[in-house]
C-alpha cells in the first residue's frame, strides 16, 4: 500500500542504525558510554522539585490546564526576558507556553505554512527545523549554518531564485549541532534583511544559558523592530535540566503567537498544571542553579577536549551548547559519518550522533553530547584511543570483551 502523504515526506530515521548498534551491544553485556542524544543527566533544581511535590494533589490541579500556559507562567517568562535580555513582552499576546520548544516549532510550522511555501533552514541543523515544515507541506531551501557574510549571500540568492518567495527563515544560535554563536550585530543585520524582504524569523534559543566564554548569547528580540517579524523559541530542558518535563515557550510577534496559540488550542490542553507551577518556581526562584549547571558542562567540555585530544582526536572546543561538533579523525575520513558512528559503538563502546543526521552538510562530522560526568568522558576517550590506534581490519567488537568480564 502507498505511504500516507506526510509519512512519504519523512526519510527513514537517520539515527536508527546507531540505536540498533547500541541496543545490540547492551543486550550482549557491553557498557556503552552514550554521548549521542542530548539528554541532560543533571537533576532539576531542588526548589523546583519541591514546588512540584507541594502542588501535586491540590484541588483542581488534576484537571485540564490552559493550552497557552497558566498566567503566572507566562508572566514569569516575561520577567525572564526582561532581566536576561532587556526585552519587554506582553504575557497575554506575545507569549505562549509549549510542550518543549520542539513541539512549539512543529506547530508553528503547521500554523503558518501553506502547501509549497518555501522556508530557509540552516544546514546542518536540528531535524525539526526542516521536518516541521516538510510535514506541514512546505519546501525547505538549505542555507549555511554559520553566522558569516556567506550566510547573507546565500539568503540573498535564495530570495531571488525561490518561487514562491520564502515566507520565513530559521536560525539557531547557540547552534545544535554545530555550537555556532551569533552576535547582536549579526542579529541586527538579519532583522534588517528580513524586513527588507518581508520574511519572518524563527529563532531557536534553547541553549541560551549554556555558554563558556563569559559572553551570554543574545536574543534576536533585542534588536529594535525585531518584534515586527520574529518569534523565538526557548526551553527549560537545558537551562534547568528539565528535559522530560516538556516545558518551553514561544515569544515575540503577536500575529505569529496568535496563530500558534490557535493551532495549539485544538491540539492540547497544556502541560500538567503542577509542572507549570514548578516551572514558575524555576523562572522566578534563585538562579544560581543555572551557573552551577553551566560550570558542570564547562568542566565536561574541557575534560572532553583534553582527553580526546590526547587520544588522537582533536575536537574544537565549543563556545556554547552541550555539544561538540567534531570532524571525523583523519584515518576515518574516507567513510561516512554514519559508518563511523556505528563503528564507534561496535568497536569502542562509545555512542555519538552521525553528522548526516543533521543534513547533508553535516557529513564528515559527528555530534558529541556532554551528557556524562568527567570520569565517564575520560573513560570514553581511553576507549576511543584504542579504536583510533587500531586499523579497521584489526578492530575487535566491544561485545566479546564485555562477555569475558
Amino acid at each position: 500500500m502507498e505511504e500516507f502523504y506526510r509519512i512519504r515526506r519523512l526519510p527513514p530515521y537517520v539515527f536508527e542504525q546507531v540505536n540498533r548498534a547500541k541496543a545490540a551491544a547492551r543486550n550482549a553485556g557491553a557498557d556503552i558510554i552514550d554521548l549521542g542524544m542530548g539528554n541532560p543527566d543533571l537533576p532539576a533544581p531542588p526548589h523546583v522539585l519541591e514546588k512540584l511535590k507541594e502542588t501535586l494533589g491540590k484541588p483542581r490541579t488534576d484537571r485540564y490546564s490552559a493550552s497557552k500556559g497558566i498566567p503566572g507562567l507566562r508572566r514569569a517568562q516575561a520577567a525572564y526576558y526582561e532581566r536576561r535580555f532587556g526585552v519587554k513582552l506582553n504575557p497575554e499576546t506575545q507569549i505562549v507556553a509549549t510542550l518543549g520548544s520542539k513541539e512549539g516549532f512543529a506547530n508553528m510550522a503547521q500554523a503558518i505554512t501553506s502547501p509549497g511555501d518555501v522556508v530557509l533552514v540552516p544546514n546542518p541543523s536540528y531535524p525539526i527545523h526542516a521536518f516541521g515544515f516538510l510535514m506541514a507541506g512546505g519546501v525547505v531551501r538549505s542555507v549555511p549554518a554559520e553566522p558569516t557574510p556567506e550566510l547573507f549571500s546565500a539568503l540573498e540568492r535564495a530570495i531571488i531564485h525561490s518561487i514562491p518567495k520564502p515566507i520565513a527563515m530559521v536560525v539557531c544560535y547557540p547552534s545544535n549541532p554545530t555550537s555556532y554563536v551569533a552576535s547582536l550585530d549579526f542579529y541586527k543585520e538579519l532583522v534588517a534583511f528580513a524586513k527588507k524582504h518581508e520574511v519572518f524569523i524563527l529563532s531557536d534559543l534553547a541553549y541560551a544559558e549554556l555558554y563558556y566564554n563569559g559572553e551570554p548569547p543574545p536574543s534576536v528580540l533585542q534588536v529594535p523592530g525585531a518584534m515586527d517579524i520574529a518569534v523565538e523559541f526557548t526551553s527549560m530542558s537545558k537551562t534547568y535540566s528539565m528535559a522530560g518535563w516538556r516545558m518551553g515557550f514561544a515569544v515575540g510577534n503577536e500575529r505569529l503567537i496568535a496563530a500558534l496559540t490557535r493551532v495549539k488550542s485544538y491540539l492540547d490542553y497544556g502541560a500538567f498544571t503542577p509542572i507549570q507551577v514548578a516551572a514558575v518556581a524555576a523562572l522566578n526562584g534563585p538562579q544560581d542553579c543555572i551557573q552551577e549547571m553551566r560550570d558542570t558542562y564547562h568542566k565536561r567540555r574541557d575534560a572532553m577536549v583534553e582527553a580526546f585530544g590526547r587520544a588522537g582526536w582533536d575536537i574544537p572546543p565549543p563556545a556554547a551548547s552541550m555539544f561538540a561538533w567534531a570532524p571525523l579523525p583523519e584515518k576515518f575520513r574516507h567513510i561516512s559519518s554514519m559508518d563511523f558512528a556505528t563503528l564507534m559503538v561496535e568497536k569502542s563502546g562509545v555512542a555519538v550522533s552521525p553528522g548526516s543526521g543533521f543534513g547533508e552538510h553535516g557529513e564528515g562530522f559527528v555530534r558529541i553530547a556532554m551528557v556524562e560526568n568527567e570520569q565517564r568522558i575520560r573513560q570514553a576517550a581511553r576507549n576511543v584511543r584504542r579504536f583510533l590506534e587500531a586499523g579497521l581490519d584489526s578492530l575487535h567488537n566491544v561485545v566479546p570483551l564485555a562477555n569475558r568480564r
